[in-house]
């Protein structure tokens, strides 16, 4: 079974930019695309001193890092290699720490639990998932600043993807292949990367293998038959009764 998890919840957003527009997390099923629906390219702006960027006129969680966007809605952690999706869940351990590490203050739309932590500080994630979480990532939220890495660039291509030309799944990893050359150097961020590209390349299979299917002639010819022996004379009223031989 694969570990794609789809969004249980429907959160609404709204951006400001060149075009007013309203944005929907929107809620689906398995087998159903969904995504943020964002008719138009998001402003990102860098969180100073952080190698991440967030999306600071959006109502919502969004961020951008190591090439891929990060998305906190509904207490779950998705990411895309497109700015509207499709998302794949990611588990509080597939999460970069960098992505974490953003402090508070930067999340357009805190959930209820953020409400008395510090702005400057991050999450209190070691208190919200637990003593497990936390066993295995002691120090999360210390590391030396000096050596933090130079932010990925921005895939300001998509820009010319919006609304109506939003490429659908199967188009998305070769319009990212031509313009978009970076690779993600984190594991865990390069492991979101490739579950995304194995689950674009399944949807473009099922896609291809349909429009076979439809595009196949109407008009086959058909295949010689045999010849049909002739029934004997005193079997031709029970075969009538059961329909032409």
């Amino acid at each position: 079974m694969r570990s794609i998890i789809i969004a249980t919840g429907i959160c609404v957003v709204s951006l400001c930019g060149p075009v007013a527009a309203q944005v929907r997390l929107e809620i689906g099923v398995p087998s159903v695309r969904i995504g943020i629906d964002v008719p138009v390219y998001p402003t990102l702006a860098p969180v100073p001193g952080y190698p991440v960027y967030y999306a600071p006129q959006a109502d919502a969680n969004l961020f951008f890092y190591d090439g891929l966007y990060w998305v906190y809605a509904q207490d779950r952690w998705y990411s895309s290699a497109w700015y509207n999706g499709p998302w794949i869940t990611a588990a509080s351990n597939a999460v970069p720490l960098f992505v974490l590490r953003v402090p508070v203050g930067y999340y357009r739309r805190p959930p209820a639990y953020f409400v008395g932590w510090s702005l400057s500080a991050p999450p209190r994630w070691d208190e919200h998932w637990g003593r497990s979480w936390a066993e295995h990532h002691v120090g999360w939220d210390h590391w030396d600043r000096r050596s933090s890495p130079a932010p990925a660039p921005l895939p300001s291509y998509q820009r010319a993807y919006s609304g109506s030309r939003y490429p659908m799944v199967d188009q998305q990893q070769v319009l990212r292949n031509q313009n978009y050359h970076y690779q993600p150097r984190e594991a865990l961020a390069r492991r979101q990367f490739e579950q995304s590209a194995g689950r674009g390349a399944d949807i473009a299979a099922r896609v291809r293998a349909e429009h076979d299917s439809h595009s196949a002639p109407l008009n086959e010819p058909q295949r010689s038959r045999s010849p049909q022996p002739i029934p004997a004379r005193n079997s031709v009223a029970r075969n009538l009764s059961d329909g032409p031989a």
